[in-house]
């Protein structure tokens, strides 16, 4: 299936968390839309990678993305090097993507800034013709493929975007989402552990955060990303 839109993480939930409402308003906009995890999310301090694998079942029907695949690398462990890159490449390839959006390109977690790096290497070396690549669901060598741009969405650092996508309408479907993530995210009668991310403030911020944005872009909510080259448009009047 090509899609036009290929979303990474490094966890299950920081698609969610970065770029959910984007992606559920490219799903009602018609655009193929897909979610690749990059681990189980296995070194979390709540819940399981088996609850982790539901949750993020449960969220992507949410969101109403066509796939979600979960590519099992070590939490915690994984590094950009050429057989991760060449796992990710046959990705890329296989579903020829328009758009790749991928983690923050620094963060608190170590695996959000090595994600990030690891993506971007792999959608450029995607590209280049003398890499040769098979995915298991292919018989024959696969196709060059570069996505024509890469977004970095935003997690726990204030990084200052590029970049603002009107999610106005579609923020119910992002913490719909986010909150299907039970074992992760506040809950009063959890007696898991408390982390940074379990607390009811940090619940709010995800809202906050975006109204925030869509305060200094002129509209109601609004997500943020960072670009890797610089951006065009046709005309003046594209920009809001």
């Amino acid at each position: 299936m090509k899609l036009d839109i290929l979303a990474i993480g490094a966890h299950p939930d920081d698609v969610e968390l970065g770029c959910g409402a984007t992606l559920a308003k490219e799903v009602a906009n018609g655009k193929k839309i897909g979610i690749i995890d990059l681990t189980r999310g296995e070194l979390g301090t709540r819940g399981t990678a088996q609850t982790r694998d539901e949750e993020a079942f449960n969220a992507a029907k949410i969101l109403g993305v066509h796939l979600r695949v979960n590519m099992q690398f070590a939490d915690g462990f994984f590094v950009n090097d050429k057989a991760h890159q060449l796992e990710i490449i046959k990705m890329i390839r296989y579903y020829q993507p328009e758009i790749v959006i991928c983690n923050a390109i620094d963060d608190r977690h170590i695996d959000h800034g090595k994600g990030s790096q690891l993506v971007s290497d792999a959608c450029f070396l995607s590209g280049l013709r003398k890499i040769e690549t098979v995915h298991k669901n292919e018989n024959s060598n696969q196709e060059p493929w570069r996505p024509k741009a890469i977004y970095h969405y935003i997690q726990w650092k204030d990084i200052e975007p590029n970049l603002a996508v009107d999610v106005s309408g579609y923020m119910d479907k992002k913490m719909a989402s986010v909150l299907a993530y039970k074992t992760q995210f506040f809950d009063p009668n959890s007696d898991e552990p408390e982390t940074p991310i379990s607390s009811k403030n940090f619940t709010d911020s995800v809202l906050y955060r975006a109204k925030n944005l869509g305060r200094l872009v002129g509209t109601e909510y609004a997500e943020g990303y960072t670009v890797e080259r610089c951006t065009a448009v046709d005309s003046l009047f594209d920009l809001k």
